[in-house]
């Protein structure tokens, strides 16, 4: 929950010596952008430890905090999967403003420990443990500003200066938290209930600082290839 999935800003078509797997593509092409940046997805997610890329699926994520409408929540040691199979659904590309946007769309699990306290909604929830998140179809869209700066190479590169995202599930997600009110099932059961039937507004409270943990982890996959490939090989003059 790939910018969660910036990693789609691969886009930009090289054939460099260090990125061999991207297909280069003009500015303006936006069909050869989406298909080079479907192609690269998976060799991406799986990480590529000479450009220093860590693995994206799984992804690992040690804590994420958010404080949501009232509701505190904590996850630790969250491992995401799915990210190799999302899908890129567009993707513009403008060097010479140096500006990025793509579009993906993902199904991802969450597993991991959780820690909620508060009021999720109009009910109030409490608990520690073990948490399953599952995801399907995230559409996540990604706005990259960036900056050029100069590489160990002596050649201008690429660099992501800030970045948006705005995401919308489409399909559904389905939440299991484990002990909640230290295991009683006569106060967890109408909770877990609610939960999943309302799961449209409870991704609301609870995916935002998760889905920027993605991002934010996949933003840094993608600074990685810019500071690997120089600039001038990223897209066709």
């Amino acid at each position: 929950m790939l910018t969660f999935l910036c990693l789609f800003a691969l886009v930009l078509g090289v054939k460099s010596a260090s990125a061999p797997f991207i297909t280069p593509c003009k500015v303006g092409d936006s069909a050869c952008f989406v298909a080079s940046a479907q192609a690269a997805v998976p060799i991406v997610a799986a990480g590529i430890p000479d450009l220093g890329i860590k693995p994206l699926d799984p992804l690992h994520i040690s804590v994420i905090n958010g404080n949501q409408g009232g509701l505190e929540l904590t996850f630790k040691d969250t491992i995401v999967r799915g990210l190799s199979g999302c899908h890129v659904e567009g993707v513009k590309n403008d060097p010479a403003k140096k500006k990025q946007a793509v579009t993906i769309k993902c199904s991802v699990t969450l597993t991991g420990d959780y820690k909620l306290s508060g009021k999720l909604l109009v009910l109030p929830i409490e608990g520690e443990g073990k948490y399953n998140i599952k995801i399907r179809d995230i559409v996540i869209k990604t706005a990259n500003d960036l900056v050029t700066v100069t590489g160990a190479d002596g050649k201008p590169h690429w660099h992501i200066e800030s970045w948006k995202h705005t995401y919308e599930v489409k399909t559904g997600a389905h939440f299991q938290f484990e002990n909640l009110f230290n295991g009683n099932k006569v106060l967890a059961t109408p909770v877990e209930e609610f939960v999943n039937s309302n799961w449209k507004d409870v991704m609301q409270e609870v995916a935002p600082p998760i889905v920027r943990s993605i991002v934010s982890e996949v933003v840094a996959a993608v600074d990685a290839l810019y500071k690997a490939v120089p600039a001038e090989d990223l897209y066709l003059q």
